[in-house]
């Protein structure tokens, strides 16, 4: 007799090659209303089964001219929870030991984490609501961690109310906050390790130096407090996979070290800044697992309990954001006069675009993140143009698209701080032709504002993997 209660992805696999077709299907019937029935039920957003870019040009075809509807044709994210599936097996299938706990600050949008919840991730929470959003899902309280190491009292009360009990800290005082609020914690020792090589450098505010984890030791020990092992992070963003192995390096130390305290470490918190799918050159995920799931092996054995803190790994490459180009302006002779005369005409935009999404809203990433955002022709003249060729599309005369240009593209906000790229290569652009940007799952919508009244771009939702749908 097959047991259901095998996890989904495992279940797909396993059952057709023991039962007849038709009773498979019975079975995965069966399997889908257990698991709708095991989280509470919602009014979940319609999961497409297309391609992205079919899904782009049909939002762009529902666009009716006439109509009066002042946010018809506002920006949108197509979201491929293929892609996310996908990362989730490339994960499994590459670093094995390492269990993800996804850090949904980097995109806690509902539907990843849904889908995240149904593959049996754990979560990286740093805050109340965080917490709380993933309890909500009904995923056991074990597969939280609070890695914030610097936390609120109020919040600290709440997880222990909620039985949530990992949390890492790196400092003294935060050992007497726990030992009050949440003296049945079960500490993770965050240290400090080289995030030189990182674009964001999460050392500069956490992190203790290997030069104070014996008193910290030595502190929870005398509080009686439980410490079950270490955390680190390297930085979000990292470029050079060798930082992941120097790093366990560090946290192999202070496992032996925490011996003379009294304390027998058997977790591992390996922490985040793992590459999304689109980075295929320099640093890549496959350098990275190379480096760090061996180095996990040769260090620690079976017994400890080793996780990660993917958070753009999983979500960077699945979201695609479409914007309209809302208006154009023409930069001046005069300029176009003074950098020729200067020898910088080839380096000059000749036009500056302005759409309806910028650094207040989704691209937010460029500041807070470093992102860089390429903007692409989407829509124009009429003609899609999505992974096409420009040369090769006609434009309203029928003629073929015109030569390439510099221009500017600007978000639609009263600031001059909302420049999204100061130096696109575009043609010529109508205003009501579209653009978009790829990869942008990463820190985008988490911190996207309605500064000026403008909204925050809605998310349609499309798989490229048939059996995510089974997940929800």
């Amino acid at each position: 007799m097959i047991d259901i209660s095998l996890q989904q992805d495992q279940f797909l696999d396993v059952v057709p090659t023991l039962v007849q077709p038709s009773l498979v299907e019975t079975l995965k019937s069966r399997a889908r209303a257990e698991m709708k029935a095991a989280r509470p039920s919602a009014d979940l957003p319609q999961v497409q089964v297309s391609p992205v870019s079919q899904m782009l040009q049909a939002r762009l075809a529902s666009f009716d001219p006439a109509s009066d509807d002042a946010e018809a044709e506002n920006a949108f994210y197509v979201t491929d929870l293929g892609e996310v599936y996908r990362q989730h097996l490339r994960w499994k299938a590459l670093l094995p030991r390492i269990e993800p706990f996804f850090a949904m600050k980097c995109n806690p949008d509902p539907m990843v984490m849904r889908l995240l919840a149904s593959l049996g991730t754990g979560f990286d929470c740093a805050s109340k609501n965080e917490i709380q959003s993933v309890l909500d899902m009904g995923v056991d309280p074990s597969r939280i961690i609070y890695a914030n190491p610097c936390k609120q009292n109020s919040f600290v009360k709440y997880a222990y109310n909620n039985k949530v009990r990992m949390m890492t800290f790196d400092n003294a005082e935060e050992l007497y906050k726990i030992k009050r609020f949440h003296p049945e914690a079960q500490l993770v020792l965050r240290i400090l390790t080289d995030d030189s090589k990182s674009l964001c450098k999460l050392g500069l505010k956490f992190g203790a130096p290997l030069d104070t984890t014996a008193g910290l030791l030595a502190l929870a020990q005398e509080l009686e407090l439980d410490v079950i092992g270490i955390s680190f992070h390297v930085g979000s963003g990292c470029f050079d996979a060798n930082a992941f192995g120097e790093a366990v390096v560090r946290a192999r130390r202070v496992f032996d070290q925490a011996r003379e305290y009294g304390f027998d470490f058997k977790f591992l918190d390996v922490g985040g800044g793992f590459p999304s799918a689109h980075i295929t050159e320099g640093i890549t995920f496959e350098k990275v697992a190379a480096i760090l799931g061996p180095t996990v092996d040769s260090l620690f054995g079976p017994d400890v309990r080793v996780i990660a803190e993917p958070g753009r790994y999983y979500v960077g490459s699945a979201f695609t954001l479409a914007t309209q180009v809302i208006a154009r302006r023409t930069v001046s002779a005069e300029v176009l006069t003074a950098a020729a005369a200067a020898g910088e005409l080839d380096e000059t935009p000749s036009h500056m675009y302005y759409i309806n999404d910028g650094m207040y809203g989704s691209f937010n990433c460029i500041m807070f993140d470093h992102q860089i955002c390429e903007p692409k022709v989407l829509l124009r003249d009429g003609n899609y143009a999505y992974e096409r060729d420009l040369s090769l599309i006609p434009t309203a005369t029928g003629s073929v698209s015109d030569e390439l240009g510099l221009a500017s593209v600007w978000g639609p906000t009263c600031d001059s701080i909302d420049l999204i790229a100061s130096k696109a290569v575009l043609p010529l652009m109508e205003t009501g032709d579209w653009l978009y940007f790829e990869n942008m799952g990463a820190y985008t919508i988490t911190a996207a504002s309605q500064f000026n009244g403008f909204r925050r771009s809605e998310i349609l939702y499309t798989t490229t993997e048939e059996e995510v749908l089974f997940y929800f």
